[in-house]
């Protein structure tokens, strides 16, 4: 990895502005440092008053101006803040916010990075604490990992994803979704997600348990919602309670897949609808006290918000378009 560059601080003005005065040169006053010769002299060049030469508080104000102006385009405009505020409230990410303006407005009006920059320049500065508003509302920016998975297990009739047709893999046809459970802290809560994925529109809906059949009787009747165009194959993982899934084979055309152990990544279109599910349904969310009205309103709010991967256009749009010629119902 290449080195950080991290901003000068107060201190390190304060050395450069003694150094400098007792007539040190550039290189001098870089090792003394440990940076460059070339931040050292960019520092005191862009930094120096014309009448007050290079002065520790004259710089600050100046880097501080100079950082606010070219970070901080929400913080100058106030119309262009509260569109983008309004809409990571509604639960938009900064990128679909971006994506979003620029296909209303036909030109860029904001970058993502712009964005993020501000959001945590307020949560440092100003104890704002904006990061709330995005999705995964982290503190800090950066890549939080983590591991698990579930064991294969034995189902009957099982057929691995490894013989599924390698065209599924292009996106290019709608018909092919993926299944999962969403689980929560509360013991036997689930939800059932499924997700198609060309359009990546959504369903859900609260599960009784983990039994197989009832599963099962929920994902018939969601496909019994589509045409045959729109129900060719369902991916799920290994775990039992997708054991009856041979129930569904007279409705799917190509059949029922499912992922190698421990590999969640085969079926990336329900992970991340689970992941964007858990910023209105958190772990700790107890299912009992949320009615069915509830769970479509959260539903409709996923499957209504514009999405890069689909031009910025929602997932209701692009299945409408795709099958705007089927009698199909679209409820959630």
């Amino acid at each position: 990895m290449g080195k950080q560059y991290n901003q000068l601080s107060v201190d390190e003005r304060c050395e450069i502005f003694r150094l400098h005065a007792g007539g040190a040169s550039l290189r001098g006053i870089g090792r003394q440092l440990g940076r460059s010769a070339a931040t050292v002299s960019r520092e005191i060049r862009r930094n120096s008053g014309v009448a007050v030469g290079y002065k520790v508080s004259w710089a600050t104000i100046q880097a501080n101006a100079r950082r606010c102006r070219k970070l901080f385009k929400m913080h100058r405009s106030s119309a262009l803040r509260d569109t983008v505020l309004e809409r990571l409230a509604m639960g938009q990410s900064p990128e679909q916010i971006v994506g979003r303006l620029g296909l209303e407005h036909g030109k860029p009006l904001i970058g993502v990075e712009s964005i993020y920059r501000y959001i945590y320049w307020r949560v440092n500065s100003h104890k704002d604490y904006l990061h709330r508003l995005l999705p995964r509302a982290k503190f800090q920016r950066g890549f939080r990992g983590r591991a698990g998975g579930s064991p294969a297990l034995k189902i009957k009739g099982r057929v691995s994803i490894a013989d599924r047709p390698a065209e599924i893999l292009l996106r290019k046809d709608a018909g092919h979704w993926e299944a999962d459970l969403m689980a929560f802290s509360r013991y036997g809560q689930h939800l059932l997600v499924a997700v198609e994925r060309t359009t990546r529109f959504l369903r859900a809906a609260i599960l009784p348990g983990k039994k197989a059949e009832p599963l099962a009787r929920i994902l018939k009747r969601w496909l019994k919602d589509y045409p045959p165009g729109v129900r060719k194959s369902l991916t799920v993982d290994n775990g039992t309670e997708f054991a009856g899934h041979l129930r569904l084979k007279p409705l799917i055309v190509l059949g029922t897949f499912f992922c190698d152990p421990h590999s969640p990544w085969q079926k990336g279109s329900v992970e991340n609808a689970i992941g964007r599910l858990r910023r209105r349904l958190p772990r700790r969310t107890d299912l009992a006290a949320l009615n069915r009205s509830e769970i479509d309103a959260i539903v409709l709010a996923c499957n209504t918000t514009p999405r890069k991967c689909l031009r910025f256009l929602t997932p209701a749009e692009t299945l409408l378009t795709l099958i705007k010629t089927e009698p199909v119902a679209l409820e959630t």
